[in-house]
């Protein structure tokens, strides 16, 4: 397999730094760390959760406070889960899975 070209790259570092912000506007700690590959998998991952939330009912604005601020949210189950300090990117992908699965299966609160 050849090397990619320098413009490839670039594309590549630029569509990757775009994902990585909408994950980080909505709470998910990205790192430089993270491959290109494992970005575009958060974001897959994170709207796998919100269309599960969704079709489970949940109201994704009341569920998450706003940023930077504590709130309760309407159904703690829809809560998006944080990515912890030193968690890899799989580990992390692989917790939002367990999550999506999780609330597909809640029933909301009535």
């Amino acid at each position: 397999m050849s090397q990619p070209r320098n413009d490839d790259t670039s594309e590549i570092t630029r569509v990757t730094q775009e994902i990585a912000g909408r994950l980080r506007a909505r709470g998910i700690d990205v790192l430089d760390s993270d491959s290109p590959e494992e970005v575009v998998q958060m974001l897959e991952a994170l709207e796998g959760f919100e269309r599960a939330i969704e079709s489970a009912g949940g109201d994704l604005m009341m569920d998450e406070p706003p940023s930077n601020q504590r709130g309760e949210p309407d159904d703690p189950h829809f809560l998006l889960p944080k990515r912890s300090g030193g968690e890899s990117a799989t580990e992390y992908i692989n917790r939002l899975t367990a999550a999506t699965v999780a609330a597909r299966k809640h029933k909301p609160h009535t």
